[in-house]
């Protein structure tokens, strides 16, 4: 494999308005199923729901959850096979039913060095979607319903999402915190 690179990201959650995003870093030695780790810590999901990325007009997903139709193995598949290069973008879906689509921007490619953090998240912005929102368009109108508190759901989608929700709190410290534990 190829002299290890530091691949700064930027991830948002397509179609969600005002966006959700995050960037981040991490070295190009991971697959493509290590990724998906990373973005789950970094966006906030729960590691509930199947995956697949689309790189290079090809998709892949983790071998035990195939066969999905003409995808590869996300498991063998390192970041470095890609030779990505800055401005290069791919998806992500996360959770087929909800369909939560990400794009991922290569933002810059850096020499894997001393003192440069080979995975951290360095900013973002508004709390990712609960689990079983419905995908952005679902979200968006969990937020609207939030907001009435005349909703005869009112209390339950509060019990379910949690009291202390907040649509527009990231803590980038936290999802550190939870990146130290894939190192």
């Amino acid at each position: 494999m190829a002299n290890a690179q530091i691949l700064r990201c930027y991830v948002w959650l397509v179609d969600s308005d005002p966006p959700i995003w995050r960037r981040f870093q991490m070295s190009d030695q991971i697959t493509l199923d290590a990724l998906h780790t990373v973005l789950q810590r970094v966006m906030g999901w729960q590691t509930l729901q199947r995956y697949r990325f689309e790189v290079h007009g090809d998709r892949y997903t983790q071998a035990s959850l195939m066969p999905l139709e003409d995808s590869l193995d996300s498991t063998s598949q390192h970041l470095a096979d890609f030779q990505f290069q800055p401005r290069a973008t791919f998806t992500y879906t996360y959770d087929f039913k909800d369909g939560w689509l990400h794009q991922i921007t290569v933002e810059d490619v850096l020499p894997a060095a001393e003192g440069i953090p080979h995975l951290t998240c360095l900013d973002g912005k508004r709390a990712c979607p609960p689990e079983g929102s419905d995908g952005v368009w679902g979200y968006e109108d969990l937020l609207e319903r939030l907001n009435d508190p005349e909703d005869p759901d009112y209390e339950a989608l509060l019990d379910r999402i949690g009291f202390d929700f907040d649509p527009e709190a990231f803590d980038v410290e936290a999802v550190n915190q939870s990146l130290c534990e894939l190192k």
